[in-house]
């Protein structure tokens, strides 16, 4: 058809692009939030101070570990995404005007009671896997 824009191969080309870059964006703006999230834990917990460990390094370590064990199977999966979004309301739990109601909420989320308690469980033991790993490479 003539003056008809249809989605063409170079069209549907650029329309596959700009969604691309616009999932990165997102996705980077989710572990973004997460990775401020475990900063401010990381920076009011008193292990950290004692050992005199740098929070930032902390952090990245926490943030890398539980990745590992989050859903998807690559860092934009849109799967991964969602889990670094639930992991953050996880962490910020405190902050909420309802408790009870983001618990459930969470519960929801992250698919079912269980899988909310392995969620914390990861980042618990990604806690103090990072603080062996961090106390280990003082000691050097």
């Amino acid at each position: 058809m003539p003056g008809c824009r249809c989605l063409n191969e170079e069209n549907m080309k650029k329309f596959l692009l700009v969604l691309g870059v616009a999932s990165f964006l997102a996705g980077c703006s989710d572990k973004q939030h997460y990775e401020e999230a475990v900063l401010e834990q990381m920076k009011s917990e008193k292990d950290v101070a004692d050992y005199k460990i740098d929070p930032q390094h902390m952090t990245d370590c926490v943030v890398d570990l539980t990745a590992k064990n989050m859903p998807g199977m690559f860092p934009f999966d849109p799967d991964r995404m969602a889990a670094y979004q639930n992991y953050t309301k996880m962490l910020n739990l405190h902050k909420s005007e309802d408790p009870k109601k983001t618990l459930e909420e969470l519960r929801q989320d992250f698919g079912s009671p269980k899988a909310l308690s392995d969620a914390h469980a990861n980042y618990t033991e990604s806690i103090m896997n990072c603080y062996a790993a961090i106390i280990m490479e003082k000691e050097k």
